[in-house]
């Protein structure tokens, strides 16, 4: 590949948890301007993922956002909830790719070739940048869904099935924001 093809790092957060959405991102990064320090957004402390999000939007040729909902979550399952959340982040970009690198084992349908690469968010710089702003974004949308919901404890646990989450689903009940097809959620809807 030549440097003039334009290579879109794609990863999405929010697979695990029972709540909120899945959120995904796509990154095409300027050869001409290095950000240090990129690499799996989990690996990385909160305040670290908050500069890199920050230099990596200011620095990249383009980036861009993606989404499922809840609802699409139930009704599609997270796989292919997340496989559409990619596809709708590529589909924002203000330029199209040539070609995308995807984090993980499958790749959405897209316009412009794609790889997948299992653990590219720790090994490939621009899926790494694309696995930042993802988790980033989808951290502060729970956090104000933390204000909406309080009690669940959104804004610590992020919608992941911790203890605490899981005491306070039995205790107060499910939200419209849980996924009724995970297995905790599932079960407390039938007992």
């Amino acid at each position: 590949m030549s440097d003039t093809r334009l290579i879109a790092g794609v990863d999405e957060v929010g697979r695990g948890p029972l709540a909120g959405p899945v959120v995904a991102a796509v990154v095409i990064l300027d050869p001409g301007r290095e950000i240090a320090g990129l690499a799996d957004s989990k690996k990385l402390t909160e305040k670290r993922r908050e500069r890199l999000d920050e230099e990596i939007k200011s620095c990249s040729l383009a980036w861009a956002l993606g989404r499922a909902e809840v609802e699409e979550i139930d009704r599609l399952n997270i796989l292919q909830a997340s496989l559409l959340a990619m596809k709708r982040a590529v589909e924002a970009l203000s330029v199209a790719p040539h070609h995308a690198l995807v984090d993980g084992n499958r790749c959405p349908q897209l316009l412009c070739s794609a790889e997948a690469i299992v653990g590219g968010d720790n090994s490939v710089p621009v899926i790494s940048a694309a696995s930042i702003i993802a988790k980033v974004a989808r951290d502060r949308e729970m956090i104000a869904l933390d204000e909406r919901y309080p009690g669940y404890g959104l804004a610590k646990h992020k919608g992941y099935p911790t203890k605490a989450h899981l005491e306070a689903l039995a205790e107060l009940g499910v939200t419209e924001i849980h996924r009724r097809s995970f297995g905790p959620v599932k079960r407390l809807l039938t007992a």
